[in-house]
């Protein structure tokens, strides 16, 4: 067998830990097309919207958050995730600290359904 290289581990906290700004997304990895993004959020409510091609994933790396769907909420605590399909609207509803693991597909993402938070000084892709 030949050797494989390009081998990364990456410890969630610490990533999520060292973004050092609210609202900022880094870009942790991709996985067949999808994108990996940590944040911290605090004290923030975003608009309503959907993603009509990709489902998305949220994991509470630290803290918890509510999100809203039309007919419902749900609480995310420390180590819990949901998946939300794709056409389905939401919107996470932050009233403390808490520190996310993001997962969706390539494009999904844009300052429309981020409060303007993705992209420009917000965003930092792996390097």
């Amino acid at each position: 067998m030949g050797e494989i290289s390009n081998f990364e581990k990456v410890n969630l906290l610490e990533k999520a830990n060292n973004i050092g700004k609210l609202f900022k997304y880094l870009e942790i990895g991709r996985l067949n097309g999808h994108v990996l993004n940590v944040l911290q959020a605090e004290n923030r409510t975003l608009d309503f919207h959907f993603h009509e091609h990709s489902d998305e994933l949220f994991y509470v790396i630290e803290g918890s958050f509510d999100l809203e769907f039309a007919d419902g909420s749900a609480t995310l605590s420390q180590g819990d995730m949901i998946i939300v399909p794709k056409g389905i609207c939401h919107r996470p509803v932050c009233k403390s600290l808490v520190k996310c693991l993001l997962i969706e597909l390539d494009g999904t993402l844009n300052k429309e359904n981020t409060g303007g938070a993705y992209g420009g000084e917000f965003y930092d892709a792996k390097p």
